[in-house]
């Protein structure tokens, strides 16, 4: 689906999206991932990113970030042409483990989303410590603030990252692939996290990811990207045989079990050994983050 009128939920108070995209189109070279966007994210709304491989999952997220130019069409936050660096933006990387001997606290880490953007010396005082004391207690990281971060499991590592990605009091949270190689439990408790920030504080959340299951009581809308088609609307609307077969131009069984959604026979992103025939010239970072 590829509409003409922009795409939103329920206006916010304030009457103006956190995100807005106009007419927006990204390809590189011969290979389109998307025209025709037309999308609003309202504060506090919670965006989840779906796509195989080579959908362009990552790409969105560095168009957002400021990292990659639209081929055309226009792409604002909170009414303010978008840039790189924008301090309205929180961003939680995907999950990395530091190596065990990193010299580096789990408070310090937490505390270079306070100050690390200053250039120079810093005076850290009370209300460095007060702030980072806080954040820490946000996301349920007070205990172990004084343990070195590569001996933490990788939820708690990614804790901190959400902690060090909303010290600025972000407008919008972008979250890429925050849940990989994360148990079950710590799945859970990241998407709370996330969740808890979209409702609780009023931030837009777009959140990329392979699974939807475990942020799906969070998740309002899906924009779903596959082979330079898209569709936008709530997971009951996305989520479905015949939006998705429409969507992949082949037959996908979506199935709804317990409260859990499970696709089957989704075709496999892949041809000539790239994804989605993905053209030479492609960023190659794209496919390290599985974009």
């Amino acid at each position: 689906m590829s509409p003409s009128v922009p795409t939103r939920p329920a206006a916010d108070p304030a009457g103006r999206p956190a995100v807005s995209l106009r007419d927006a189109k990204l390809g590189y070279g011969n290979r389109l991932l998307w025209d025709g966007l037309n999308l609003d994210i309202a504060p506090g709304e919670f965006l989840a990113v779906l796509g195989a491989n080579g959908s362009g999952k990552t790409s969105f997220l560095k168009v957002l970030l400021g990292m990659a130019p639209l081929s055309s069409g226009s792409l604002t936050f909170d009414g303010e042409p978008a840039r790189r660096g924008h301090r309205s933006i929180g961003y939680v990387p995907q999950q990395k483990h530091f190596p065990p001997d990193t010299p580096l606290r789990a408070r310090d880490l937490v505390g270079l989303g306070v100050d690390g953007h200053k250039w120079g010396i810093r005076l850290r005082g009370r209300a460095y410590r007060h702030r980072v004391d806080e954040l820490l207690a946000q996301v349920g990281a007070t205990q172990y603030a004084r343990i070195p971060v590569g001996m933490l499991s990788g939820g708690e590592q990614q804790r901190l990252r959400i902690a060090q990605a909303l010290a600025p009091n972000p407008k919008v949270l972008l979250c890429d692939e925050p849940l990989l190689s994360l148990d079950l439990n710590h799945q859970k408790a990241v998407s709370a996290l996330v969740g808890q920030q979209a409702k609780g504080n009023g931030t837009a959340v777009v959140f990329v990811t392979h699974e939807i299951n475990p942020i799906l009581e969070h998740v309002d809308r899906v924009l779903y990207l596959a082979g330079g088609r898209f569709t936008v609307g709530t997971p009951a609307e996305v989520m479905t045989t015949k939006v998705l077969s429409r969507l992949y131009g082949t037959h996908v069984e979506v199935l709804h079990s317990k409260g859990r959604i499970v696709v089957v026979g989704m075709p496999e992103a892949v041809i000539d050994g790239h994804p989605e025939g993905l053209p030479d010239g492609w960023p190659a970072d794209d496919l390290a983050e599985g974009a």
